[in-house]
């Protein structure tokens, strides 16, 4: 669950979901995540520093670049995560339907 809270923690910053955004289109230097940005090549540094702690987006070493990329296995836990909530929440809601239902049949009997 903590990288959960980790992730959710990295997402919860609008930037930080720019450069996620980006990176789904593909690889990036951090030069390149920063062009978009009024903002220095270290505070993207720092936004990435989070984003990798969080499991959400790794680097490799190319020569003499070090690109970015989205981690899509991070992505699953929280798809996991929300989908598991979905669920919860749809089965409650069912059963206020059924409990609605009957309340509406036994108001029609009475």
């Amino acid at each position: 669950m903590q990288n959960l809270d980790q992730s959710f923690n990295a997402l919860a910053d609008p930037t930080r979901r720019a450069i996620l955004a980006r990176l789904a289109r593909g690889e990036a230097t951090v030069l390149e995540l920063a062009a978009p940005f009024s903002m220095s090549q270290p505070a993207i540094s720092k936004h990435l520093k989070v984003l990798e702690g969080a499991g959400l987006v790794s680097r490799r070493v190319d020569g003499t670049r070090r690109p970015c990329r989205l981690e899509p296995a991070a992505l699953d836990a929280i798809d996991r995560w929300i989908a598991d909530l979905r669920r919860v929440l749809e089965t409650n809601y069912s059963r206020l339907d059924a409990l609605l239902a009957d309340i509406e049949m036994n108001e029609g009997e009475a």
